[in-house]
């Protein structure tokens, strides 16, 4: 057997949890909580380089450009999720957060595991989305060592493009390629090598921040609220009016006949209803101030 220290920390064997498989229920569940009390830590000891990622994210953004996951597994599965709630959540296009998986969209839901070794399908992937050097690329791989999540960021970088890497081990080859390695040290997982456990935790709280922190430095959120929300169904409905209430002053009745004159789209509804301007006139602002309710509103009480 190799070193401890030539293995990965993600491969690792925790030593508090080596007994786990004689434990009781409870005492099993008790080791597992007490190992994901770790990762926020974790995540907060590398805040400096999560804000440096977010500031190039939104730089990159304001300019045209669009961000890109890529990742294999869990860290690739992670990452279609965080890109598939954007639109629904900020109201933006699909096409700006977009998420690549080794082994294509099935590999959501099943193992493509053998994809993962192959250095250059990254390249060609990212290639296929017509990824440029005006774009972001992060790069999510616990271990840092997949080869096609590097040779992905390797190809970014040589292009131009920012490229940020989302691992668990610290000097790792991912590490070294990205511009900007985010490093979350959890220490080994409670069950040896099975990085959906704390990595993945950690991968997942790293994701969250990236992509709500620029989308609010964007101007997709107004205070907390979801304000660009996409209300495709009655919870969503409700909470725009919610949100049209406390933005706009108006009871429940008048918001829902504001959201129903803007045909159900909250940023026109609140453009309206802050303007006392068309709908016609509202969508044009937001169209002209990609969707940016506050800069909509402005424009519009300069005309």
């Amino acid at each position: 057997m190799p070193p401890a220290e030539s293995i990965p920390l993600t491969e690792q064997e925790n030593p508090r949890t080596a007994q786990i498989s004689s434990l009781p229920t409870e005492e099993i569940l008790r080791l597992m909580n007490e190992e994901d009390a770790r990762v926020p830590e974790a995540v907060g000891r590398v805040l400096p380089d999560i804000t440096k990622a977010v500031d190039g994210i939104v730089a990159r953004l304001e300019r045209a450009g669009r961000l890109f996951y890529i990742g294999t597994g869990t860290s690739g599965r992670l990452g279609v999720l965080d890109a598939s709630e954007c639109p629904p959540t900020f109201g933006v296009s699909p096409d700006l957060v977009q998420a690549i998986i080794a082994g294509g969209y099935d590999a959501c839901y099943r193992a493509v595991e053998a994809s993962e070794d192959d250095e250059q399908a990254g390249a060609r992937d990212l290639d296929e989305r017509g990824f440029t050097k005006a774009d972001v690329l992060v790069g999510i791989a616990a271990s840092g060592r997949t080869p096609y999540t590097i040779g992905a960021v390797e190809h970014a970088r040589e292009i131009g493009a920012l490229t940020i890497a989302i691992t668990c081990v610290p000097e790792s080859r991912i590490a070294k390629a990205a511009a900007i390695p985010i490093v979350p040290v959890v220490g080994p997982e409670v069950i040896a090598g099975s990085t959906r456990l704390k990595a993945g935790t950690a991968q997942k709280l790293v994701l969250n921040m990236l992509s709500t922190a620029t989308m609010i430095r964007l101007g997709y959120v107004t205070g907390n609220r979801m304000t660009n929300v996409q209300t495709r169904n009655v919870k969503l409905q409700a909470r725009a009016i919610r949100i049209l209430q406390s933005e706009a002053g108006l009871s429940a009745e008048q918001s829902q006949i504001v959201l129903d004159g803007a045909r159900g789209q909250l940023p026109v509804a609140l453009v309206m209803s802050k303007t006392a301007r068309s709908r016609e006139d509202a969508e044009q602002a937001l169209e002209e101030s990609q969707g940016v309710i506050s800069a909509a509103i402005d424009s519009l009480k300069l005309r």
